[in-house]
């Protein structure tokens, strides 16, 4: 692996009362602002090359990661195998579509499947759908369909996919561009869905014969649990991004508020950014800490919600499109060819971090 040497990223601005190294105090909901300055700590380039990375999924250590491109990347011991999917349509062509969300299933050791979440387009239009892939060879195959028809247009596809502790699928939807859909609870879009792994519909869910476990969303990115209490980030519409604390069958606002506002009904977020744009994606728990990937905030961001503060410890290598930590590591991956960033010759990469060096 390669040493990116620790560095002093950000210019030094004085901020009266604070001290250099001080996290923000905020009140809950107040909108966010970046600390001064930023020391960026020993990171590690794990692998490289890689096209669009969207989800990181590790078994032991062996890393496989989905490229938006249609590929899932499988990265062991420094050796990277780019695995094709063979999918039923072929992918859609339109601005953050493709192969997103992928989780692997809990027996993948024994069943050697996966879940994964796609964008397609047909003569009725384009639509995402979430599928079990298996893996045979070097080769993931569409294997079923568990939803359809998932509404999708140029932007806001949501995407995301991960296993609660509690067993169950979960899957973040965009609003498709049309804000509405996202209070309409017949609607999948703008929504947290959750099933079964077989792709029923649990009893327990807040909604009768409904996937929908939560609305009023934009376009959520991130999921994540410290203990049974799901978190969630969101994309605003012009800055205003969010981290969510989500409960089943509550509304989480949009398009009728967003930030500070407030309506009877409706949920105000944990964070949000006020006029700065962090475009949140994937998120990771350590040690009672949530760290998001921000895309336009070119950063790992930490919220610490004990302190009701939050703020970027790693910067400077572009957009960050998800992090995952297991043990002590941090780690977290590129996005930098996804035609808004600004690649470097061997973008995109999998960097690791010790979690420790963060604080």
């Amino acid at each position: 692996m390669v040493k990116v040497r620790s560095i002093l990223l950000s210019m030094i601005v004085l901020i009266s009362g604070c001290s250099l190294f001080e996290k923000e105090n905020l009140q809950p909901n107040d909108p966010l602002e970046d600390e001064a300055i930023v020391l960026q700590p020993d990171i590690e380039v794990v692998a490289e090359e890689l096209r669009v990375p969207w989800s990181i999924n590790k078994l032991n250590q062996v890393f496989y990661v989905s490229e938006r491109t249609g590929n899932i990347v499988k990265i062991d011991n420094g050796k990277m195998e780019r695995q094709q999917v063979a999918l039923e349509k072929p992918l859609a062509k339109a601005a953050e579509a493709g192969l997103l969300g992928f989780v692997l299933h809990p027996g993948f050791v024994d069943n050697q499947k996966a879940f994964s979440y796609y964008t397609y387009g047909n003569e009725q239009g384009q639509f995402n759908r979430v599928v079990v892939l298996r893996l045979e060879g070097n080769q993931w195959t569409e294997e079923r369909i568990l939803l359809d028809k998932i509404p999708s247009a140029a932007y806001h596809h949501g995407g995301r996919l991960k296993i609660g502790p509690d067993g169950k699928l979960y899957i973040t939807t965009g609003d498709a561009t049309t804000p509405e859909l996202s209070q309409d609870v017949r609607s999948l879009n703008g929504k947290i869905l959750r099933m079964n792994l077989d792709g029923s519909i649990p009893e327990d869910n807040p909604f009768d014969h409904s996937y929908v476990y939560s609305y009023g969303h934009r376009n959520p990115q991130g999921l994540v649990w410290i203990d049974d209490t799901l978190y969630s980030s969101e994309h605003g519409q012009s800055a205003h991004d969010e981290i969510n604390l989500i409960k089943p069958g509550a509304n989480y606002g949009w398009p009728v508020i967003e930030g500070n506002e407030r309506k009877a009904g409706m949920e105000t977020p944990l964070f949000h950014s006020g006029n700065e744009t962090w475009a949140p994606s994937g998120m990771a728990i350590h040690d009672g800490r949530l760290y998001a990937a921000t895309l336009r905030g070119n950063a790992v961001r930490e919220f610490d919600l004990g302190k009701n503060s939050t703020s970027p410890v790693i910067t400077g290598l572009g957009r960050i499109r998800d992090v995952f930590v297991e043990g002590e590591y941090l780690y977290f991956v590129s996005n930098n060819t996804d035609g808004r960033g600004n690649p470097d010759e061997k973008d995109d990469k999998l960097y690791r971090v010790l979690v420790t060096n963060l604080k």
